[in-house]
This record gives C-alpha cells, sequence and structure tokens, in this order.
C-alpha cells in the first residue's frame, strides 16, 4: 500500500484516497495531490529583513536564543552556515558551532 500525504489542514496521518481526491475523515478536508503540491513549491521561506532564504545559505542570529533544555544562549551575531529549510514552526534546520544541531525560526535571523 502507497503512503499518502498527511491532511494539510489538521496534519492527521489517517487520509484516504477517494477517486483522485484525497480525504481527511478528521475535518472533512478534501484535496488533491496536484494542490498539496503546489502548495509545498509556493512556499517561500524569508528571513527578519524580507529577504528570501534558501537551503545552503549562511544566516546571522539576530536575537539572543536560549537553547531549550539547557542554560546555554545562542548569542546575538552567531553565524550559521549551511542550513536546510523544514516544515514546520522552526522553519530553519542547523548545526550551530559550540551547541550543536537546533531548529530556529526564520524571524530571528538575517541573510549573511
Amino acid at each position: 500500500m502507497s503512503q499518502l500525504p498527511p491532511c494539510p489542514q489538521c496534519g492527521s496521518e489517517y487520509t484516504y484516497e477517494d477517486g483522485v481526491q484525497l480525504v481527511c475523515p478528521e475535518c472533512a478536508h478534501e484535496w488533491t495531490e496536484a494542490e498539496a503540491a503546489a502548495e509545498y513549491a509556493g512556499k517561500v521561506v524569508r528571513d527578519a529583513n524580507g529577504n528570501e532564504l534558501q537551503d545552503g545559505d549562511a544566516v546571522t542570529v539576530i536575537k539572543d536564543l536560549k537553547v531549550k533544555g539547557s542554560s546555554s544562549v545562542v548569542k546575538v551575531g552567531t553565524k550559521v552556515k549551511n542550513i536546510r529549510l523544514v516544515d514546520g514552526d522552526h522553519d530553519i534546520d542547523c548545526k550551530v558551532e559550540g551547541v550543536g544541531p537546533m531548529k530556529l525560526k526564520s524571524e530571528f535571523v538575517k541573510k549573511a
């Protein structure tokens, strides 16, 4: 059986096919795979200054960021290289030197 994508509206993993449509049984949202692909392709991630970010860019942190579960802080001006854009609330996946792998919000960085 093929793996169906989760519902783009509520995130439910219990989607099913109904002809060419995909349906979510939890929120009754209906969509096609072409609509979902077009929506994902149109997503643009921008930094705090409005510059478009791409995979592999280097960014600079513009605010002190507390590291959850630790007493350390990512200081203002920390440069992060080779970012990876991901879906979700924290849309940047990266490795911060001295801290390790982290997820950042694009609103707290600027393109370097």
